[in-house]
């Protein structure tokens, strides 16, 4: 597989060392040259240092062969902007954002790009455990 990740700050890093890991092709785009330092010595990828926003890089990196873009710089209107131009333009089959604000989650309700939200997975993984926890005492409490 071919895989676009625009942003290598902390999820764009890990995400792209572990896709390198896993035997993909992957392209990482970051304007500031210094977030590729993230990236493992043994990520095999490619790294192009420019603005994502701009059709010159992601003409670079090919975008219009990639079977999947993922977008996770920790601004949620370059992800927006990214993310759509990779999906609409360039017709990449699966579009994956992270969205920092929770509330901006709207914008891609009648679209086709997967949206991943830290905040909301946070809460979910939460919940969940308050929830076990409960169910842990009321079993304790009906042994006792």
């Amino acid at each position: 597989m071919y895989i676009v990740i625009i942003g290598c700050g902390k999820t764009g890093s890990a995400v792209a060392d572990l896709l390198s890991k896993n035997g993909e092709d992957v392209v990482v785009i970051d304007k500031n040259k210094r977030a590729f330092n993230k990236l493992s010595p043994d990520f095999t990828g490619f790294t192009i240092n420019g603005d994502a926003t701009e059709v010159e890089i992601l003409l670079e990196s090919k975008i219009n062969k990639a079977d999947m873009a993922i977008v996770t710089t920790e601004i949620d209107t370059v992800n927006s902007m990214v993310s759509q131009i990779a999906k609409d333009i360039y017709e990449v089959p699966k579009v994956i954002v992270k969205i920092n604000e929770p509330d901006k989650a709207v914008i891609y309700r009648n679209t086709d790009i997967l949206t991943i939200s830290p905040t909301d997975l946070f809460i979910d993984e939460l919940r969940d455990r308050l929830a076990n926890e409960e169910s842990e005492m009321l079993d304790e409490e009906s042994l006792t």
